[in-house]
């Protein structure tokens, strides 16, 4: 080599296969057992690791937290799991644990994010991030200027039927999109003569119960992501049964709404309306379906399904209540066809956020996305207590 050649910088090497070790705090609740442990990182971790597009591999390795310790050993022999602690803070303090994936109640979220941001640890939360916008906010914040990548859970956009509505706006089949009407909900039991199908904190103000602060962060990157902004809400918020038993059949108040009736207001125009209820006996094809009108077609989807039709398709009804309408409308509608393969949501977006951390690239669902879930939750509320339609302001880190 003379004077003058410059020999080639070295190429960063990666390893073939990468183990990253992931805190599991709140797995023995329902979600953070059956969609992010089972479904998700035992799934990933028993297929051998996900493979990235420079062609390594990356498997991982979990540990399991929680405040009990018989639970977690259950869960870690069931599952051929090696790790688990009662200790999270000795577990944020080890190196070989690199993600922290948090699946607590909402009261108990952002004390246990706090102690990731300043470990250094990359975090993975469920949703709501916080208990109001302003503690959601300086989450974000905090996180930002500690360099810590933050990823928050957006299952609903990873259902099948959404893909397929994302598919329909994309290729422009509902020209201008005018409105959405979205219903979702179920019976859930008072719990005296049928065990109810969800946890009685969920129907406590003060355990950081309620429909709203449970849906409203969804219907918010649901909107956000398919049709524009959420510029105001008008919401409802109602305590229909307040009478509840709850796990060991005791009697309680209700004080958190089980149903919220909203209409948001969107950029470009567009008028969501979404109802979510869990005093509601389902009469729709899914547990959850959106109706979308736009000026060339329309569509209904759920959690699987979709339907569409187009204007060229549209009947031309006449109102006539002297007549019965013998037309079958149901008709009209075409199924979208299933042209993908829809694996799991949860796991879906487990394996993207994985990737992204590896690769470096930025991650769009982080914890500024879920502060403004709060947000409409919180505005949500707070038209319900006043009345009057609230406006929501720009979040920023800025």
């Amino acid at each position: 080599m003379t004077d003058t050649t410059i020999a080639p910088a070295a190429a960063e090497v990666r390893p073939a296969v990468r183990e990253i070790g992931i805190i599991m705090n709140g797995v023995s609740g329902r979600m953070g057992y059956r969609q992010h442990l089972v479904r998700s990182i035992l799934a990933i971790r028993d297929q051998g690791g996900i493979v990235l597009p420079d062609g390594t591999k990356v498997t991982v390795k979990p540990l399991l937290v929680g405040r009990s310790e018989a639970k977690l050993a259950d869960l870690a022999a069931k599952h051929d799991i090696e790790d688990y602690t009662t200790d999270l803070d000795a577990a944020l303090a080890d190196p070989r644990w690199e993600i922290y994936a948090d699946f607590l109640v909402t009261k108990a979220r952002s004390a246990a994010l706090r102690k990731a941001i300043a470990a250094g640890k990359t975090i993975y939360t469920e949703k709501p991030t916080a208990e109001t916008a302003a503690e959601a906010l300086e989450l974000a914040t905090l996180a930002r200027e500690a360099g810590v990548k933050t990823g928050v859970v957006h299952d609903k956009l990873y259902l099948p039927g959404l893909q397929k509505l994302k598919r329909l706006i994309d290729s422009g089949f509902f020209g201008r999109i005018l409105s959405v009407r979205g219903e979702f909900g179920y019976w859930v039991f008072e719990g005296d003569w049928q065990p109810a199908q969800r946890p009685s904190w969920n129907y406590r103000t003060e355990d950081g119960g309620g429909i709203i602060v449970d849906m409203f962060p969804h219907w918010n990157y649901v909107m956000e992501n398919l049709f524009g902004e959420v510029k105001s809400v008008y919401a409802q918020a109602s305590v229909h049964i307040a009478d509840r038993w709850d796990e060991n059949g005791e009697h309680y108040t209700a004080t958190a709404e089980d149903a919220a009736y909203g209409i948001f207001e969107l950029d470009g125009g567009i008028v969501a309306q979404i109802n979510s209820s869990w005093t509601v006996r389902v009469n729709r094809d899914e547990l959850v379906e959106f109706h979308v009108d736009g000026t060339h077609g329309s569509a209904v989807v759920g959690l699987f399904g979709a339907k569409i039709q187009h204007r060229n398709a549209t009947p031309k009804p006449v109102w006539n209540p002297d007549l019965a309408d013998g037309h079958d409308y149901d008709a009209d509608w075409a199924e979208v066809p299933t042209n993908d393969v829809f694996q799991n949501g949860f796991r879906q977006q487990w394996e993207e956020f994985l990737t992204s951390y590896v690769e470096g690239t930025d991650y769009e669902f982080d914890l500024l996305s879920g502060a403004r879930g709060v947000l409409l939750a919180e505005a949500g509320l707070e038209s319900s207590r006043e009345g009057r339609k609230i406006e929501l302001p720009t979040l920023s880190l800025d």
